[in-house]
């Protein structure tokens, strides 16, 4: 029966700028926030949430250590954990690239290099062995270097653990300098600005991402309403939207917005949303989660 009101907060992807937009949420005393995008980001707000009260739902944080080392029982995810993404990604490569030359490379953000870590993890213990590993920088433009090295090494396949930006750069750079070793990579490359920077050059990348939630019946209504203005609800937008529904149906539950009354709410119920049943574990974490991996293909990525 609360009027919701909305208070926006942009934090750069710099963790230090996300804690500052934490503590101008905390003096607002909004008692719930749905971010960060990023795990570098996520992971030191949720200590500020934690200490002022704040529930913290995030729909695309996926280092592991964001709920591992929660000390306030006050964050979740809509989305799943590197460690459940990057053993999809490991057993792909080592099943599809077995005695091939794999370089794995990310972006030293806690995204990134966890995933990439995650990867090389599953990789290895289904006995394939990464022929290169390497960090880049977010932000950097120019990889030949990086290229010319992977050139040189008769790399077969590139996994990337990272955003879109660097993403799309990496391989169009690649192709541009005749590399033509496979390119995947895990869902932070899920928007259509991945393609925008590759052009052709994104043809035949694959990724891991959740079954697209704008498939399912449950989502049919809120997709629909978002066409008809004009806007194709990709990437992380249900889940987002899923998160908000979550967090309204437990403090209805708990007929509370209190932090402590709201998290027992979610951990001890299941949640009927746009991208399904959703429950969560003592962590935070969703009970059941699910990668597949898609193609991209003119402009356009769909499930494999």
């Amino acid at each position: 029966g609360r009027q919701v009101k909305i208070e926006f907060g942009d934090d750069a992807s710099d963790p230090k700028q996300g804690v500052a937009v934490a503590n101008q949420f905390a003096t607002k005393k909004v008692p719930f926030v749905l971010g960060h995008f990023n795990s570098s980001v996520s992971i030191p707000a949720s200590d500020v949430y934690g200490e002022e009260g704040i529930i913290q739902i995030t729909p695309a944080s996926t280092n592991p250590a964001l709920t591992d080392k929660a000390k306030f029982g006050n964050v979740f995810r809509v989305c799943g954990r590197d460690d459940q993404q990057g053993t999809v990604a490991g057993q792909y490569l080592s099943k599809n690239f077995a005695g091939k030359k794999v370089a794995v490379i990310h972006d030293k953000t806690s995204y990134g290099k966890g995933l990439a870590d995650e990867t090389v993890k599953a990789m290895n213990a289904a006995g394939l062995k990464e022929a290169m590993y390497e960090g880049v920088t977010t932000g950097d433009k120019d990889f030949s270097a990086l290229v010319s090295k992977m050139k040189s090494a008769g790399i077969d396949a590139i996994y990337f653990g990272g955003l879109h930006n660097e993403a799309g750069l990496l391989v169009r750079q690649s192709r541009d300098q005749g590399l033509k070793a496979a390119f995947l990579s895990g869902d932070g490359i899920v928007s259509k600005e991945f393609w925008s920077i590759t052009g052709a050059a994104g043809e035949g990348v694959l990724m891991t991402f959740d079954p697209d939630p704008r498939k399912f019946p449950t989502a049919a209504k809120v997709v629909e309403q978002f066409k008809a203005t004009g806007y194709d609800p990709e990437g992380y937008t249900l889940l987002s939207y899923s998160g908000v529904e979550v967090w309204a149906q437990a403090a209805n539950l708990a007929k509370s917005l209190k932090k402590d009354d709201v998290a027992k709410a979610m951990k001890g119920n299941k949640f009927q949303t746009v991208i399904g049943e959703l429950a969560f574990d003592a962590k935070g974490d969703l009970t059941v989660s699910k990668y597949v991996w898609y193609v991209w293909k003119n402009g356009e990525y769909s499930e494999m």
